[in-house]
């Protein structure tokens, strides 16, 4: 994506933190969000990841540094962290620690009852929200009565109906299955593509690839390297740095590269359908089997076995 001074919503500058048992979470961490991007906070378990989270809205206060939004140093005062958090919403990871409420209607009409909205129009946001999330057929169910990914999308309702800017999502993918998973990062583009900046951590080095405009890699409390997603994943001294293996996408790009298969400026698939576009722009789909192998390959990635399985018919 393309980026103009002047366009980052959130700025964190030498952010450092440590917690009460003497973990140092965050060592010295600057980063700058795009307006209405979709973001990847690429790491392992222990990077600092949700740690650099709570700190994006004010739940954790730095030791050192500072966080900008919308260009303003904040402040952590009630007034500005209430303003703050209209315009800031996070997912945790486990809906379990963010659902309380009696009803789903009930968890997701209450940041807009705590704004002091008229009735209507928190009737309207909640309305907007569910539909948004398919939520709706389940508006009276008790959210300890719901599955995992239902959980997860009333938490996502439950920031929509705020109207933030930004939407930060920790780990949104982590422990559903692939159906759920898509489904999640489907609403994700949708909100995206309504202007909300949308960020999220990961440790799936496929789902970054293929979803964000712009990437951080983080390892050991600080940001290691970023950028677009396809620079970031060629790095090979980085992925090495910070343990992570290449997205299935770039792996078999750069095997087809080496075999001839296509010319060396030819660009890099995003996903599976770019894929099968650039096998069938330079003639090589012409196995009915080499299909069927990249068939049963999905957007998500598949263990380097099946990939390299797939590859070796070629």
């Amino acid at each position: 994506m393309s980026i103009e001074t002047g366009d980052w919503i959130i700025e964190a500058c030498n952010l450092s933190y440590m917690y009460p048992d003497g973990t140092q979470a965050l060592r010295g961490v600057s980063l700058k969000i795009p307006k209405g991007g979709k973001i990847a906070l690429l790491g392992s378990n222990g990077a600092g990841k949700s740690t650099l989270f709570l700190h994006l809205n004010g739940i954790l206060r730095p030791r050192e540094g500072v966080v900008r939004f919308a260009g303003s140093d904040l402040k952590y005062d009630r007034q500005t962290l209430l303003e703050l958090r209209k315009n800031v919403g996070i997912v945790f990871q486990d809906p379990d620690s963010q659902l309380f409420s009696a009803s789903v209607y009930q968890e997701i009409s209450f940041g807009p009852l705590n704004l002091g909205l008229p009735e209507e129009i928190v009737r309207e946001r909640v309305e907007t929200a569910m539909a948004a999330t398919g939520t709706g057929e389940f508006r009276q169910r008790p959210t300890h009565m719901l599955s995992y990914g239902q959980k997860k999308r009333v938490c996502i309702a439950g920031i929509l109906a705020m109207n933030p800017s930004v939407m930060v999502c920790d780990e949104p993918t982590a422990w559903l299955d692939p159906k759920n998973a898509r489904q999640i990062i489907s609403l994700f583009n949708q909100i995206a593509s309504d202007g909300t900046t949308v960020i999220i951590s990961t440790h799936d080095v496929n789902l970054a690839y293929s979803w964000a405009d712009y990437v951080f890699i983080m390892a050991e409390g600080n940001i290691m390297g970023e950028g677009d997603p396809e620079s970031v994943f060629r790095d090979e001294i980085l992925m090495y740095k910070t343990n992570l293996e290449k997205p299935w996408l770039v792996e078999i790009h750069e095997i087809l590269l080496k075999k001839g298969c296509f010319p060396a400026d030819s660009s890099m698939p995003r996903n599976r359908d770019e894929l099968y576009q650039l096998l069938r722009n330079n003639n090589m789909c012409r196995r009915e089997e080499m299909l069927n192998d990249f068939n049963n390959i999905r957007d998500e990635g598949r263990e380097r076995n099946n990939v390299t399985l797939g590859i070796k018919r070629l």
